[in-house]
């Protein structure tokens, strides 16, 4: 399965189907449909629709076709009646010029201060009533499952980047893993020859003020507290598990979005261990290196489905 982002742009237009023999109208019908459909990041699938008052009965149907192709993000649906061109206007029907006139009169006879229907209220109402002439609902299914599919095929490109972009990182922190790894019997070395140094230092300094035993204890004591602090194989055993779980993720596909914040967040955990446990310069150049790629990534895994 591909890896799916939740950030993504799509938009089309419709032609307004032909009216039935027998029921042309004078002038251009209704115009075009158009719909257009953006999404960004969003913890969970969040629908608004913003649809004009002929095409607001549709949006349960809408609704449904988004939410069975798309789990998560914030989708805008804009979805609209344009006109047809400017010269080639509906004219009104003597019989709705009537209708408005009646109506204009019954208001104006309770609101004598009421505005009086101008040229253009006369076309803009001609152009709704030939509008509700028309059935937008197989037009509106066919252009929201094209607009949808170009909405998917957008968020499947950019979720190809991104998975992308994550397997390189995970690359690069593997290298800065296996750069840490040497140092860690190294820095036991370190720590045997610190605590040879200070037995020594001890036993010079008892000149029979104190046990030898009591000296041994002390030297012991601190060596294993300072070899514990300095351990950071589990670390980096436990992250090396991570890494191998994310690529497993990216490389699976599919609805993996929160999976890969919760791995992230581990991967920063254990970054930062290793970086407060460093006994070595090296070892916190690469603490540091790790976090910046972590950081990276985690802005990423943010808009990934």
């Amino acid at each position: 399965m591909a890896v799916y982002s939740m950030t993504g742009y799509a938009s089309g237009q419709q032609a307004a189907p032909q009216a039935p023999a027998g029921q042309e109208t004078k002038g251009t019908p209704a115009g075009r449909l158009g719909l257009e459909i953006r999404s960004v990041n969003s913890r969970f699938l969040d629908l608004t629709f913003r649809l004009s008052e002929e095409l607001r009965q549709h949006e349960p149907a809408l609704r449904e076709m988004i939410a069975s192709k798309i789990r998560r993000g914030k989708v805008e649906v804009r979805g609209a009646l344009e006109s047809a061109a400017g010269d080639s206007l509906r004219e009104p029907t003597p019989r709705l010029l009537q209708r408005l006139n009646t109506l204009q009169d019954s208001v104006r006879s309770w609101l004598p201060d009421a505005r009086a229907l101008s040229v253009a209220d006369v076309v803009r109402l001609s152009a709704a009533e030939g509008s509700a002439d028309v059935d937008w609902t197989e037009p509106l299914a066919e252009l929201a499952r094209r607009t949808i599919g170009e909405l998917v095929a957008a968020r499947e490109r950019e979720g190809a980047r991104i998975a992308t972009m994550m397997l390189g990182h995970l690359r690069q922190l593997r290298e800065l893993a296996q750069q840490a790894t040497p140092l860690v019997p190294k820095l036991v070395e370190q720590q045997r020859t610190r605590f040879l140094e200070r037995w020594k230092e001890a036993m010079a300094l008892a000149d029979g003020a104190a046990l030898p035993e009591a000296a041994q204890d002390r030297a012991l004591s601190e060596a294993t507290a300072f070899a514990i602090r300095i351990d950071v194989a589990e670390e980096l055993m436990r992250l090396g598990s991570h890494l191998e779980e994310i690529e497993r993720l990216v490389k699976k596909g599919g609805e993996i979005g929160k999976r890969l914040d919760f791995l992230i967040q581990e991967l920063h955990r254990e970054a930062n261990t290793l970086g407060s446990k460093s006994a070595a310069l090296e070892l916190t150049h690469i603490s540091v290196d790790m976090k910046v790629l972590i950081e990276q990534m985690r802005e990423q895994v943010q808009n990934i489905e």
